[in-house]
């Protein structure tokens, strides 16, 4: 298996509250980085992140906006444990991130979203390859569902429509032929809504 040389945050983006903001400080802890905070008089907040043996540190810095605090950053860490909590913690606050896993042959890209991984592609001399696309296969399921509903509902009032225009050839009444004409232009506005 390839060694990684190092990790590189081409472009991250955090927004937590408050409450997120402590349980982000108890996260590092909890992955034995230590934390120092620093709390500016706006409200801004930073952030330094570091090995337990000290060989490499990051800084966040995080910006009040309103009931919110945003962190943007980009950074090149190549040491395991601070590499592996920056991961995690991306996707435990739900970031937004591209983030470029380099090793001596390839790259490999991974874009998050909302804390998953979105698509990750490998880069190397010979070109890029796509190795993983998320597919919402959920969601397309539900939409040919729907779409199976609606053709199944269409169908229903073609039916409906042909009977009303069969019950119409069949009456002699005035007030009969108008209440079944009502019945028709009800049944081919829901046709129209449906097909449209």
């Amino acid at each position: 298996m390839a060694k990684r040389l190092a990790t590189e945050y081409v472009s991250a983006k955090l927004q937590l509250s408050s409450d997120e903001m402590s349980q982000f400080a108890r996260f590092f802890d909890d992955q034995q980085i230590r934390l120092q905070v620093k709390v500016f008089d706006n409200g801004n907040q930073e952030l330094i992140l570091e090995d337990a043996v000290g060989m490499e540190e990051v800084k966040l810095t995080f910006e009040r906006q309103q009931e919110r605090y945003e962190c943007v950053l980009s950074c090149r860490l190549v040491h395991p444990k601070l590499t592996n909590a920056m991961r995690k913690a991306v996707s435990a606050f739900h970031g937004d991130a591209i983030v470029n896993r380099i090793y001596s042959q390839y790259t490999m890209t991974y874009y998050y979203m909302n804390g998953n991984v979105r698509r990750i592609v490998e880069n190397s001399p010979s070109g890029a390859k796509v190795v993983f696309d998320y597919k919402n296969t959920a969601g397309q399921l539900e939409t040919v569902f729907r779409s199976r509903l609606i053709e199944s509902e269409i169908e229903t009032i073609h039916n409906a429509i042909n009977e009303l225009l069969d019950l119409r050839n069949q009456a002699s009444d005035r007030k009969q032929v108008a209440a079944i004409d009502e019945r028709l232009a009800e049944q081919t506005h829901k046709l129209f809504v449906l097909e449209a």
